[in-house]
């Protein structure tokens, strides 16, 4: 069964000019979640979407959402393995730019801000489920948890063992309950607690890319890991025995009910991702001028797998290198035409296209004509440039 990734934004980071002696400015650089990596880098079952039709930018660097906020942001190229002096041109990320970070980057005296590089640019890349894989013999193969038994397992101290009466779930072992989770700053983990703090208010009282920063892991409940691959290895280990953690589709087989629960009786699968995020809107009216309208989330969805989101890439508006500029507009006008090399690329990785319409808005917003086009000269004009 193809493994399941909603890929948005990210494919950006993939070719590059690699065969250009030396010189990273010669490429357009970023990196940062890990989870589309393979998407804009490639893969052993096929090419990436940029390495395929949208040439003119460094191999993209996996670090997690977090540092590739922080390099982009601080335009700080060591959070993305960069050597000095580069200049970061974009960063991935599943983690939504947040209102503080918004509110950081416009402020006139930040030099790493608007006022040198101009408006933010946050933009779904694909779409993608977070998972919720299982170790635990007792279940027999299959396991269905409520969004609520889920917030419970996950967040609740007082939750120790699979058989507690109050998650009564039908034929649970006697056994205690191990939850792995990520130790890095994760978009994977900001989209999972939107959905337990959507729920479950009480248990999950705000939203962070950090599962430390707000659920209590100091009991022996929980077991830290760090990445994906690591949150993988920890929950095979015999000594976590009954484990369960939360992973992006592309690590696990997202469609086998035994290894992957159920939630709400449903699957990630792609059909009921996709009925997720029907329910979002795309962008309209003053709406488009807002970077933080332009992310994909639904943290409690009507219909569908309820855990749900786009992978996203961060770009400022202008950018001092005309090459740059318009490789990142071919970027923009290549990436959201889902056929041929682009079409392979997000089916060998499992990803989901983004609807239709928001396909449509991205591309006809900020790519070549739009009214938000990427170093437009009516909107970069006396603005340096990244």
């Amino acid at each position: 069964m193809t493994k399941f990734r909603m890929s948005a934004l990210s494919a950006l980071v993939a070719v590059g000019v690699m065969g250009m002696a030396g010189a990273a400015s010669a490429a357009v650089v970023g990196g940062g979640a890990t989870l589309p990596e393979d998407l804009y880098n490639g893969n052993p079952q096929g090419t990436g979407i940029l390495t395929s039709s949208v040439p003119g930018f460094e191999a993209y660097t996996g670090v997690g959402s977090g540092a590739g906020k922080r390099a982009f942001f601080n335009n700080n190229p060591a959070e993305i393995n960069q050597p000095a002096g580069t200049t970061v041109d974009y960063a991935g990320s599943d983690s939504l730019v947040s209102t503080a970070e918004l509110g950081t980057y416009n402020n006139p005296n930040n030099a790493n801000g608007r006022s040198s590089y101009g408006a933010l640019v946050q933009v779904p890349s694909v779409l993608t489920s977070v998972t919720v894989p299982y170790n635990v013999a007792g279940f027999n193969g299959s396991l269905n948890l409520t969004s609520e038994q889920l917030a419970m397992v996950f967040a609740d101290p007082t939750v120790v063992n699979w058989s507690d009466t109050r998650l009564a779930i039908p034929g649970a072992p006697d056994a205690d309950i191990k939850v792995v989770y990520r130790t890095d700053g994760s978009g994977t983990t900001e989209i999972f607690l939107r959905h337990l703090n959507a729920v479950n208010s009480s248990l999950v009282s705000s939203v962070s890319n950090s599962f430390s920063g707000t659920i209590d892991v100091s009991s022996s409940k929980y077991v830290g890991a760090n990445g994906s691959n690591g949150v993988m290895d920890a929950l095979a280990d015999p000594d976590n025995a009954n484990a369960i953690t939360y992973m992006s589709p592309d690590k696990v087989d997202f469609g086998n009910p035994a290894v992957v629960a159920s939630i709400n009786g449903l699957l990630p699968t792609a059909v009921n991702v996709e009925a997720a995020v029907e329910e979002v809107p795309v962008p309209t009216g003053s709406q488009i001028n807002n970077p933080l309208a332009w992310g994909i989330s639904n943290p409690n969805p009507s219909q569908g797998y309820p855990i749900v989101a786009s992978t996203n890439l961060i770009f400022s508006q202008c950018y001092a290198d005309s090459g740059d500029k318009d490789k990142i507009l071919s970027f923009f006008d290549k990436h959201y035409v889902y056929n041929g090399a682009n079409k392979a690329a997000i089916d060998a990785g499992g990803f989901i296209q983004l609807p239709t319409a928001w396909q449509n808005a991205v591309k006809d917003t900020f790519g070549t004509g739009g009214s938000l086009q990427i170093g437009a000269t009516n909107l970069c004009n006396g603005v340096a440039g990244r």
